[in-house]
């Protein structure tokens, strides 16, 4: 039985031929040692023949096209040309295949003469870090490790802008310690003790720029009072630079803060665009770093992502057989604080649903859209409204229908704004034909030549008839449909009448039915109370110890002399 091998490498396709051998009878432990030594794999495994890959380009894609399960033509032709016809046999062991291409890894180098001691590790090498380069797929504007970033350097600027705030509220309330109870803000604080600097030097001609600051005309000159009459000490000029230098600081700090949150704010909606419009950019960025990459919060399922940021409290919580927590991360979100009491764990549940669903189709969609984004915000919007009015929400499917369709109609918009730009500018071009064609009509017709100009005007005249023609023809066809339209109306409405007054004797008879019955049932009531009230009284009269009641034909008798009037 002879067996073929393929052997892909960094170099080219190698075909190798493994005769003699009885696959029925062999051991794969006997296989494993025969491998190891090269003087008896050598006679059961030779070299068919090796096709060398052209370059390091025509090497990753051969190598690419392997992985992806693509035959190419070149190996296409390679096997075509050194493989026999097929022939039906027994398969081989998988094991058995296995070892052998083991040996054939071992003891490739040996197999091609050719090959330099170093040639094939370096081409391994080279191949390898194009390979996983090409697999990355690296899209410079969709790079989610610059999301983490950005969030944790804001963590650690609101923190440290917040403590150095308070550190030049301290320092500078020796000097002005009244300034700290009227303005409460961080920045606008750091930006009153670099103005101020000295409170003795602050006097009503800076009121104007105190209140382009501050804002308020009153709060400056409560501030230019307070200043007056300062309890705080004097600081000499070296401790009022230093300060003025840290508060600086202090708000270069804050506005590259202020920079920052709009950088992430832009990189989310190029990254993440449905999840920051379902959620908002900071949630949906807390959410990517603390998952790790957009990619392995796509992998997370709605429960995980729900806990997602309560760790410690979910393994307290199994660790002492505890209710464990309801939300993580996703609490900062606005819906969970709109939700009553009862009602959040529950819209933390469906907004972990709706959040999944949003991070999956950022993570893999190809075309970058807020649609489905602004669909799954709508839902939980009316999830909210369903907890707390009762209103029945859309049903998902017909949700992301319209919100696909919303998508394919973006894209055809798209796409359709830039191709009327060229007939337009050959419509303009008529309009503008036509136009000086009217103002210069006179001279058109001056300019035409004379040429046979009796025979245009016969024709002309001969048309001008046949039009006529045509014309009182349409005239008396339409005069005739018009009468028989009149006759057909006057019998429709004598037909109409006729019906009307069958229809009125119709109600006439079936009004005297209708009295009839109510007579009827009139008598037949009455007929009812007679013989109750006899009833009533032969019970009074002694019931049955008194004697038989009355017959009916004694009731119908008496009844009847009750309805005639005669008793």
């Amino acid at each position: 039985m002879t067996l073929y091998l393929l052997y892909e490498t960094s170099s080219g396709y190698s075909l190798f031929q493994a005769g003699g051998l009885d696959e029925i009878g062999q051991n794969n432990e006997a296989v494993r040692n025969s491998v190891s030594d090269l003087n008896r794999f050598g006679k059961v495994v030779q070299l068919t023949a090796f096709l060398p890959f052209e370059s390091a380009l025509d090497a990753l894609n051969q190598i690419n096209s392997v992985s992806e399960g693509i035959m190419t033509d070149e190996l296409r032709n390679f096997l075509e040309l050194n493989l026999p016809k097929v022939k039906e046999g027994k398969k081989a062991n998988n094991d058995f295949v296995h070892e052998i291409l083991r040996g054939v890894r071992l003891h490739f180098e040996r197999f091609i003469k050719d090959l330099k001691p170093g040639d094939l590790e370096k081409a391994q090498l080279g191949l390898g870090h194009s390979y996983s380069r090409a697999k990355v797929k690296f899209n410079v504007n969709r790079v989610d490790n610059m999301v983490i970033q950005a969030i944790f350097l804001l963590d650690t600027l609101d923190k440290d802008v917040n403590s150095f705030a308070m550190r030049v509220r301290e320092w500078y309330s020796w000097h002005f310690p009244e300034l700290a109870k009227i303005v409460n803000d961080n920045y606008l604080y750091a930006k009153l003790a670099k103005f101020i600097d000295d409170k003795s030097k602050l006097s009503e001609d800076k009121l104007p720029e105190l209140t382009d600051l501050l804002g308020d005309e009153d709060k400056a000159k409560e501030v230019v009072e307070a200043a007056k009459a300062s309890m705080g000490q004097d600081l000499s000029p070296i401790d009022l630079i230093n300060v003025q230098q840290f508060a600086q600081r202090v708000m270069d700090l804050s506005e590259y803060r202020k920079k920052l949150h709009e950088y992430l704010i832009t990189k989310m909606n190029d990254i993440a665009p449905n999840l920051a419009s379902l959620i908002g950019e900071m949630v949906g960025a807390r959410l990517i770093s603390h998952a790790g990459s957009l990619t392995n919060l796509a992998k997370c399922p709605s429960s995980t992502l729900q806990i997602l940021g309560a760790e410690k409290a979910l393994f307290r919580a199994l660790k002492t057989r505890g209710n464990t927590p309801k939300y993580g991360l996703i609490f900062h979100s606005s819906f969970i604080g709109r939700a009553s009491a009862r009602n959040k764990g529950r819209m933390a549940r469906y907004l972990a649903n709706k959040c999944s669903i949003a991070s999956r189709i950022d993570c893999f969609s190809e075309n970058g859209t807020t649609v489905f984004g602004e669909k799954l915000r709508e839902q939980v919007e009316e999830r909210l409204d369903f907890y707390d009015k009762g209103v029945a929400p859309r049903k998902n499917i017909d949700v992301m229908k319209d919100a696909i369709e919303r998508a394919e109609n973006k894209d055809t918009d798209m796409e359709t704004e830039e191709a009327p730009a060229v007939p337009s500018a050959k419509k303009s071009k008529k309009k503008k034909s036509k136009s000086d064609a009217a103002e210069n009509g006179d001279h058109m017709v001056e300019d035409k030549p004379a040429v046979n100009g009796g025979a245009s005007e016969d024709a002309k005249s001969e048309k001008k008839k046949k039009k006529d023609k045509r014309k009182l023809e349409q005239e008396q066809a339409d005069e005739n449909t018009n009468r028989t339209n009149g006759a057909h109306a006057e019998e429709d409405g004598l037909s109409k009448k006729k019906k009307k007054k069958s229809k009125d004797q119709d109600g006439e008879v079936l009004q005297d039915a209708s009295d009839m019955k109510k007579k009827k049932k009139k008598s037949k009531g009455e007929l009812e109370a007679v013989h109750c009230c006899f009833f009533m009284v032969w019970c009074q009269g002694g019931g049955f110890s008194g004697g038989p009641p009355p017959c009916t034909a004694a009731l119908r008798k008496l009844s009847g002399a009750v309805a005639s009037e005669e008793i």
